[in-house]
C-alpha cells in the first residue's frame, strides 16, 4: 500500500473511543473496530454489553480476538507514516536567522512550524506530529512559531498566563487570580483576545480610512498642482502678451517721440537755412549799393552826382529782422508722449482687470443673509438678499449670534477653505461697509472693524470718502464711485480683494492674511440718516459680462 493511500484512509485507523491509532484492534460481532483495551474497559464500566458505535446490545459478553487484517494495516500505516515523516524531515531546511528553530531537534535545528502554548515548546514538522495525532496532545493550543515562550509563563508562580485581569489590564496565571488579584475581574485570554482583536480590526479600518483619505488628499494636491501649473502657464502667457504689448507700445511711443523731436529739428534747420539765405541775399544787395554810393561819393562830376543822388541816398529796401529769431520749442513733447503711454497702459490695465474679474467671478457663491445675526434695527427682505436700516428697533431675542449695537448682519454661508466670490449693489447710498468676518468676532456693544479683530472690509462715508478698514485705515482714491462691489476671498492664500464690478477695476486687497476660522460675508448698510441713506445693500447674482 502506498503512503498516499495510507494518508487518505487515516481516519479508518482511529479508535472511536480513544481517538488514537488502533492498538491491538478487535472487531465486535456488529462489525465495528476498537482497541482491545478500550472496548474491554468500556464494557467493564457498563452494565450492558453494547457497541459504542451502533448501540447494539449483546446478551453475553462477546469474546474478542485480534483482527489480524486490520492489525497488519495499522502496522503498515505506522511504518509508512514514519517513513514519510523521516523523508519530510530530510526535506526541511535548517532554521535561518530570524526564524524560530525547533526546540526538540538535536544538532541542526530545523525551522519550527508551530509553538505549543501548553508545552511552551516550538516544533518542526517531524516533532509536531504527536500533537496532530496523539489524543492527549491534540487538545493543546498551537500557534504560529514564536520565540521566548517562557515570556508566556507567570514569572512569580511559573504557571502559564491563561487569564486577563481587566482591573489591572495585564495577563495573569491561575494562581494570580486567587492570590494577588483575587478581588479583580478576570476573563479568559481568548475572550479578551477576541475583544482586542475586534478593537484592532476597528483600528485597522480607521487607519485604512485615514490612509484612503490621505491618498485622496495626495490626488487632490497633485490635481491642485496640475491646476496651478496650468494657471501659471496661462498667467505667463497672458503676462508675456501684456508686457509684449506694453513693450511695443513704449517702443512705438519712443519712436514717435524721437520722430517728433527730429521733425521739429528739421523744421528749425530749414527755417534757419531760409533766414540765412535771405539775409545773405540782403547783404549782397547792400554791398552792391555800398559800392555804388562809395563810387558816386568820389566822383568830381557835379551833374552826375546830382542826377543819381535821389536813387542812392537811401539804403535798398530790406526786411526788418528785429523780431525775427530761431527758438525751437520742445517743451511738452515728452509729457505728451508719456500721457499717450499712460493712456495705453490704462487700456491694458483695464483689460487685465477685466480678465482678473472674470476669473474670480468663476468662484461665485450664493449668499443669503442670516436674520439670526441681524441687528434689531435692520430690515431684511424675505429672500435674504437685501438689507437696509429702519427707524425702529424690533424686539428680538438677544442671542449670542446677534449684533446688539452695530447695524450689521452676516451671511448664512460660511467658508473655511478654497475661494469664493459674491457681489453687493451699493447704489444710491452715502454710507456702507462690507466684506468678510471670522466666526469668533465680538457681536455685542461697539465693534471695531479691523483685521486684528476679525474683519476685512472696505467702506464709504460722507458720500465720497472711500477707505479700507485696515490698521491704520487706508484712504482710497477712486476714479469713479462703485455701484456694485465684488468681494473675492482666497482662504489658503490669505487674500481678500474688492472690485468695482462695472469699471472692472481693483479697489483694494488685504494680503498676507492668516485665516484659521470660518469666514462669513459681512454687510452693514449703516444708519438710515433721516432717509438719506435708506437705500438697501443688495446681494446680486453674478453676471460675467466681460
Amino acid at each position: 500500500m502506498s503512503a498516499a493511500s495510507c494518508l487518505l484512509s487515516e481516519d479508518q485507523f482511529l479508535c472511536s473511543i480513544c481517538l488514537d491509532v488502533f492498538t491491538d484492534p478487535v472487531s465486535t460481532p456488529c462489525g465495528h473496530n476498537f482497541c482491545k483495551n478500550c472496548i474491554n474497559e468500556h464494557w467493564n464500566s457498563n452494565d450492558q454489553y453494547l457497541c459504542p458505535m451502533c448501540k447494539k446490545v449483546f446478551n453475553t459478553r462477546p469474546e474478542m480476538h485480534i483482527n489480524t487484517f486490520i492489525s497488519e494495516m495499522v502496522s503498515q500505516f505506522r511504518q509508512e507514516a514514519q517513513q514519510k515523516a523521516s523523508s519530510s524531515s530530510s526535506e526541511q531546511q535548517a532554521a535561518k536567522p530570524g526564524e524560530v528553530p525547533c526546540d526538540v531537534c538535536i544538532g541542526t535545528k530545523l525551522k519550527a512550524l508551530k509553538s505549543c502554548l501548553v508545552c511552551l515548546t516550538s516544533y518542526c514538522e517531524t516533532h509536531l506530529e504527536p500533537h496532530l495525532t496523539a489524543l492527549g496532545l491534540r487538545k493543546h493550543q498551537l500557534m504560529d512559531p514564536v520565540e521566548n515562550l517562557e515570556d508566556r509563563m507567570c514569572m512569580k508562580h511559573d504557571k502559564p498566563l491563561e487569564l486577563f485581569c481587566k482591573t489591572d489590564q495585564t495577563c495573569v496565571c491561575m494562581l494570580c487570580s486567587v492570590l494577588d488579584h483575587k478581588t479583580h475581574e478576570f476573563v479568559p485570554l481568548k475572550e479578551e483576545y477576541e475583544g482586542k482583536k475586534a478593537e484592532l480590526g476597528k483600528t485597522e479600518a480607521e487607519i485604512q480610512e485615514m490612509i484612503q483619505k490621505r491618498r485622496l488628499k495626495i490626488q487632490e494636491i497633485k490635481h491642485s498642482v496640475d491646476l496651478s501649473e496650468k494657471a501659471a502657464d496661462r498667467e505667463k502667457a497672458e503676462g508675456v502678451q501684456v508686457f509684449t504689448a506694453l513693450k511695443e507700445s513704449v517702443e512705438r511711443n519712443l519712436n514717435e517721440l524721437i520722430e517728433t523731436i527730429e521733425e521739429k529739428q528739421r523744421t528749425t534747420e530749414k527755417q534757419t537755412e531760409d533766414f540765412i539765405k535771405e539775409l545773405e541775399q540782403e547783404i549782397s544787395e547792400l554791398k552792391k549799393r555800398s559800392s555804388e554810393v562809395e563810387k558816386l561819393s568820389h566822383s568830381e562830376d557835379h551833374l552826375h552826382i546830382l542826377q543819381n543822388f535821389p536813387s542812392l541816398k537811401a539804403a535798398p529796401p530790406t526786411k526788418d529782422w528785429t523780431e525775427v529769431s530761431v527758438r525751437p520749442s520742445y517743451e511738452g513733447t515728452v509729457v505728451k508722449a508719456v500721457a499717450q503711454l499712460e493712456e495705453t497702459l490704462g487700456k491694458q490695465m483695464k483689460k487685465l482687470f477685466e480678465a482678473e474679474l472674470k476669473r474670480v467671478q468663476q468662484y461665485a457663491v450664493d449668499v443669503t443673509l442670516d436674520p439670526v445675526t441681524a441687528n434689531p434695527a435692520l430690515i431684511l427682505s424675505d429672500d435674504g438678499k437685501q438689507v437696509n436700516c429702519g427707524d425702529v428697533k424690533k424686539k428680538l431675542p438677544k442671542t449670542p449670534e446677534r449684533f446688539s449695537l452695530s447695524v450689521c448682519v452676516l451671511g448664512k454661508q460660511s467658508f473655511s477653505s478654497g475661494r469664493f466670490y459674491f457681489e453687493v449693489q451699493v447704489k444710491d447710498k452715502n454710507k456702507w461697509t462690507l466684506g468678510v468676518a471670522r466666526e469668533s468676532i465680538n457681536r455685542k456693544g461697539k465693534i471695531t472693524v479691523r483685521p486684528q479683530y476679525g474683519y476685512w472690509n472696505i467702506g464709504l462715508r460722507n458720500g465720497n470718502e472711500y477707505s479700507a478698514c485696515n490698521n491704520p485705515p487706508v484712504c482710497l482714491s477712486l476714479k469713479s464711485q462703485p455701484q456694485k462691489v465684488g468681494v473675492f476671498v482666497d482662504y489658503e492664500e490669505g487674500l481678500v480683494s474688492f472690485y468695482d464690478v462695472d469699471a472692472a477695476a481693483l479697489i483694494y486687497s488685504f494680503t498676507g492674511c492668516s485665516f484659521i476660522e470660518k469666514l462669513y460675508p459681512y454687510l452693514s448698510p449703516c444708519v438710515n440718516d433721516d432717509g438719506k441713506n435708506s437705500a438697501p445693500l443688495i446681494i446680486c447674482p453674478v453676471n460675467q459680462t466681460f
